[in-house]
C-alpha cells in the first residue's frame, strides 16, 4: 500500500475514534453544554469519515489504491 493511502486509512480510523468518543461522552455527560461539545465532535468525525471514504473511492477509480 502506498504511504499516502496509509495516511487516509489512519485518518478514517481517527474519524471512527472521534465518533466513538462522542457516543461515550453522550452516555456519561451531566449537562447540556457537554452535549453540544459531543455533538460537534460527532459531526466532525462523520464529516472527516465521509471525506476519507470519498478520497479512497477517488484513488480506486484512478487505479492507484492497492489493498
Amino acid at each position: 500500500m502506498r504511504e499516502c493511502d496509509k495516511v487516509i486509512i489512519e485518518t478514517l480510523s481517527l474519524a471512527e475514534k472521534l465518533i466513538g468518543v462522542a457516543d461515550k461522552g453522550d452516555e456519561v455527560r451531566e449537562d447540556d453544554s457537554c452535549g453540544i461539545l459531543y455533538a460537534t465532535v460527532r459531526d466532525s468525525g462523520y464529516k472527516i469519515k465521509a471525506m476519507a471514504e470519498k478520497e479512497i473511492e477517488r484513488h480506486k477509480r484512478k487505479g492507484l489504491w492497492k489493498e
